[in-house]
């Protein structure tokens, strides 16, 4: 008895001692007016957005380390529900699903981390973030407003987050990295929509976070009247005139956005480094303290993640970092530039007294002042004139649309529309493995539909039509299936000889069918919710199969209601018939209709995955068709050599899914062309406000044929590539590459430093050096009215070639003399390759 007395005061000790040296550990985190404070200190804090999903684990390190090096404080992620959550209270933590893995790479890293747990995120993700079960239950008309059974459904899954963070220690109250949460998401862009219902859901929302307990502030966006103690916040392209709802609110900014996402037959959206620049500056002047960079490395959408619907694989979103794992350069460098910049500011930025000046014609300075000292911030909003100023006694020159930074008032470090960071141009590399110089090796098998299109055979049938979402979203794939019985006295046969198929659509991709025949396929676009589909069709007298196959691309993820949008085919699906001058209409919506969700090559991964790509049984080598419909194709290859991302070149193929190794690297699409106009003919002027169809690129040509192949999902050895291609293609043009750096173009203004990498290789080749005022982008620079008088190329090239890295000084000190007259703003470019 004695032992066991002394074993539970030991066992008592030890929770003590664990207790403290939690506590210990633990840090407050709080806010006032001006900025979140950690330990009763104000802080500047830099974040970008990097979500797990869309990359994979072995990816983690490198693009957290990336950001940290990038000057960033702090990484945010949503938490997506329907990855999680697929089926009512079966979870899923695995592989590039594993959150808690992703917060302690993160930690590791020395990071603070922003969870917004939503559990709604938009994204550009699959209906949002929601399961589609949710919207199936009983007792739900619509998501995102008072309803007991989806706020309990909602609570359940936030709770569980937070417990599992918990448990871990994740929260900043803990000791861990987690400094801010966020409940819902850009409720007030569509509140005023759900009425008083919407109103009380918010307060619930907040009424819920609060009473989880998680010891740091939460956070709402998009939200004007947020209930306390949420903080609202602000996303767009520029958020310096926002401001919160509460005085006790610091100015926070959870979506800066970095550029743009991509759709099927949409263009190629950029924004500058500049403009991104300026506006990170232009918020940070006006008293912002928290700023969040959406996205700072976008990734890929695998499998069927991606939203819209109609929105490509490929989430690179022109971010920072790109969607391999890259710096996207210039844009990751300036903005380097710029971090430290307000961090050295920090103290002054969030204790300082703030004085704003008004020059006229868009240009004001905003004095930042402490006892210690002052910082200063020059802006000239005007979108086309620059504009020279008298500013404490000192002139000093601001281009439109640009920012000047002076930390002690009088020294201009930083203007955001003078970039001193070289610029990458990457290239597509051939595979060098093995004997992967050859074609590809190509099996083939057909998508076993007869069933479907012959025999009208499914899993289920219904008097009506329904909403694909009925199935779950289990598949992208759904057949319908009904039979039009025409006796001899049918009205429609009067009309048989010009009768159509007419069909009312959601406006995903349909392919229709008639007595076991092909009649036609359709689709739309972006922003499209339906859709009239009508081909001539020949019927006869007795039974005719008519099967429809619907093929979602995303499901709706933003909008007023958006959950309620119609999918699949929501018909009336009629038989036209004309007689002369009568039109004969037979509605055929009421038939009995059967359903199969899927297709047989999908049904239980029996094509795909890592154990049937390896079943030769079904499989063959002969003949292997081009262009045809509803094809399965397989090959095996070599991971090509390094470590270079890996991309797979999809041109030839029509629409599908490419799985390699089992793992899906998402829908594949060559064939859809971006559209003609709107395109940018010229480099992209960073002056005036940014939108997603500014600086748009890529017009005429496909919206994707580089698909993502990580690194991790490789192996050693032979790989497997399955292919479901649903138009039909041609698979013999599809080989892998790499992704690498080949031209990196250094540039540097007058007084700073040019510093060139090439990323791990040696620079080879200066192709094109000049100190003056050269004009042009980078591949293409050319001498401006003015240079240095002696040819710098032999300089730099000294300093360079041969190595992987150098640095130059862009002064005539270093470089001569120029022929430049006073005032012309000089600088160093040079073009290497790698």
């Amino acid at each position: 008895m004695a032992t066991l007395k002394h074993c539970s005061r030991a066992i008592l000790l030890c929770l003590i001692l664990q207790t403290l040296f939690n506590l210990s550990l633990a840090y407050r985190v709080s806010h006032d007016g001006r900025a979140i404070t950690i330990d009763g200190e104000r802080k500047i804090l830099l974040s970008g957005s990097i979500h797990y999903p869309r990359s994979t684990p072995g990816m983690w390190p490198d693009l957290i380390k990336k950001a940290k090096e990038g000057g960033l404080d702090a990484i945010e992620t949503y938490v997506f529900w329907n990855a999680h959550e697929p089926l009512r209270r079966q979870y899923d933590f695995t592989g590039n699903l594993d959150l808690i893995r992703f917060i302690k790479t993160i930690q590791d890293q020395g990071l603070y981390v922003i969870l917004r747990i939503g559990p709604y995120v938009c994204a550009e993700w699959n209906y949002g973030g929601f399961p589609v079960w949710l919207h199936n239950m009983p007792g739900i008309e619509e998501l995102r407003t008072t309803n007991k059974v989806f706020m309990n459904e909602m609570q359940n899954f936030t709770t569980l987050i937070v417990d599992m963070a918990k448990k871990e220690k994740l929260f900043a109250s803990q000791g861990g990295p987690i400094i801010l949460a966020q409940i819902e998401n850009e409720y007030g862009n569509v509140m005023s929509d759900y009425g008083d219902a919407g109103k009380s859901y918010i307060n619930w929302c907040a009424k819920m976070a609060t009473s989880l307990d998680i010891g740091v502030p939460w956070i709402m966006c998009q939200e004007s009247d947020a209930p306390s103690p949420m903080i609202n916040t602000c996303n767009g392209f520029y958020c310096d005139q926002f401001t919160p709802n509460n005085p006790n609110s610091p100015k926070i900014w959870t979506e800066n956005w970095t550029g743009w996402f991509k759709s099927w037959g949409g263009k190629d959206p950029k924004r500058t480094a500049e403009d991104l620049a300026f506006a990170v500056a232009r918020f940070f002047q006006f008293g912002g303290t928290v700023q969040n960079y959406y996205m700072y490395h976008g990734g890929t959408n695998f499998g069927r993640t991606s939203g819209g619907p109609y929105l490509t694989t490929s989430y690179d979103y022109d971010a920072p970092i790109d969607e391999y794992g890259h710096l996207n350069q210039p844009k990751w460098g300036h903005l380097r530039e710029l971090h430290k910049l307000l961090k050295s500011m920090e103290k002054t930025l969030t204790y300082g007294n703030v004085t704003n000046t008004d020059y006229g014609n868009s240009v004001s300075a905003t004095v930042y002042a402490t006892e210690e000292g002052s910082s200063c911030f020059l802006a000239n909003e005007n979108q086309s004139e620059d504009s020279t100023i008298t500013f404490q006694g000192s002139s000093y020159n601001l281009p439109a649309w640009s920012v000047s930074i002076l930390p002690d008032c009088k020294t201009e470090e930083f203007n955001t529309a003078k970039v001193n960071t070289q610029t990458n141009v990457k290239v597509k590399r051939p595979n060098q493995a093995g004997n992967d110089q050859a074609p590809l090796q190509w099996k083939w098998r057909p998508e076993m539909i007869n069933d479907f299109v012959v025999r009208g055979k499914g899993h289920f049938a219904l008097n009506t039509l329904i909403d694909q979402k009925s199935t779950n979203d289990v598949s992208d794939y759904l057949w319908y299936m009904t039979n039009a019985d025409l006796k001899d006295d049918d009205p429609i046969l009067s009309g048989s000889s010009n009768m159509t198929l007419r069909i009312n659509s959601s406006g995903q991709v349909l392919h229709a069918y008639v007595n076991g025949n092909y009649v036609d396929s359709q689709w739309t676009k972006y922003g499209a919710s339906n859709d009239l589909f009508e081909r001539p069709v020949k019927l006869t007298r007795g039974k005719n199969q008519i099967s429809l196959l619907s093929a979602t691309v995303g499901l709706q993820n933003y909008g007023s209601k958006f959950d309620m949008v119609p999918n699949g085919i929501p018909g009336p699906v009629l038989l036209v018939g004309r007689a002369g001058d009568e039109t004969i209409i037979k509605d055929l919506s009421s038939h009995k209709w059967t359903y199969k969700v899927g297709l047989y090559g999908l049904d239980d991964k029996k094509f795909y995955n890592a154990k049937a790509a390896n079943s030769e049984r079904g499989w063959s080598s002969k003949n292997v068709p081009l262009n045809r419909r509803m094809t399965w194709y397989k090959t095996t290859f070599e991971a090509p050599l390094e470590n270079d991302p890996v991309v797979l070149n999809l041109q030839g193929m029509g629409k599908g899914f490419a799985w390699v190794n089992g793992y899906n690297l998402g829908r594949y699409w060559p064939t859809y062309l971006a559209e003609e106009d709107g395109c940018s003919t010229e480099s992209c002027d960073y002056r005036g406000p940014y939108d997603s169809n500014k600086c748009a690129y890529n017009c005429g040509n496909p919206s994707q044929i580089w698909y993502h192949v990580p690194r991790s999902w490789l192996k050693d050895g032979e790989n497997t590539l399955v292919l479901f291609e649903e138009f039909g293609g041609n698979p013999s043009q599809i080989n892998f590459q790499t992704v690498v750096v080949g031209t990196a173009c250094g540039q540097a203004h007058e007084n700073k430093t040019m510093e060139l990498t090439c990323h791990g290789r040696r620079i080879s080749e200066i192709k094109y050096a000049s100190f003056g005022d050269p004009q042009g982008d980078c591949g293409a620079f050319k001498k401006g009215s003015c240079e240095a008088e002696i040819d710098v190329l032999p300089l730099i090239e000294k300093q360079c070639v041969g190595k992987k890295s150098c640095s130059v000084e862009a002064s005539e000190a270093n470089l001569g003399a120029t022929s430049c007259a006073t005032g012309t703003v000089k600088r160093l470019v040079v073009e290497a390759l790698c």
